[in-house]
């Protein structure tokens, strides 16, 4: 994260975000009080904190997050990096958008209020989402063990090749007991 001297921004635009986010939060407590709402059951966190997970990465990350990033983000092509547009507001919104962390603070409110407000709807839409990050991190240990076993297998063909020139620059052959070798 750049320094706040380094961006073009002054503290009050990334307390404008913060009051928004705690005026949003205050707003969902007040209108579940008052209807009585029930909390999440205390085993409902991890299935929530999956769907953020697959939310804030699917808008941050993603090509199907475009459209949100799009007006407050600039791409470089060359290297796929993303800066944020403008100054002040518009360029911590933009932060904002390139960030999973920061987008799941906003994210996981958006989901426990669905949750809270519309229990059916909420715990519908956050088992598909935490679906979804089960399979994004299942697909990326997948790949990771792929490019192991890869990598293994590429060493182990490279070492037998440079046995095989080893065995013909000595004439050892493969069959040759280890205490000739």
């Amino acid at each position: 994260m750049d320094d706040l001297s380094q961006t073009p921004t002054e503290p009050h635009d990334y307390a404008a975000v913060n009051v928004v986010w705690a005026a949003l939060l205050t707003a969902l407590l007040r209108a579940t009080a008052r209807d009585g709402k029930a909390a999440p059951a205390p085993s409902e966190p991890p299935v929530f904190g999956l769907a953020t997970f697959a939310l804030s990465k699917a808008l941050a990350k993603e090509k199907v997050g475009v459209w949100a990033r799009e007006p407050l983000v600039e791409s470089d092509d060359d290297h796929g990096d993303r800066r944020p547009r403008g100054r002040g507001l518009r360029y911590v919104l933009g932060e904002l958008v390139t960030c999973p962390r920061c987008l799941g603070t906003w994210g996981s409110l958006g989901l426990i209020g669905l949750r809270v407000a519309r229990p059916r709807e909420g715990r519908i839409v956050a088992s598909l989402l935490a679906t979804a990050g089960i399979n994004d991190i299942l697909q990326s240990g997948f790949t990771l063990l792929c490019a192991k076993a890869n990598a293994t297998q590429a060493g182990t063909h490279v070492a037998r090749h440079q046995a095989h020139r080893v065995q013909a620059r000595d004439g050892t052959s493969a069959a040759a007991p280890a205490s000739r070798r």
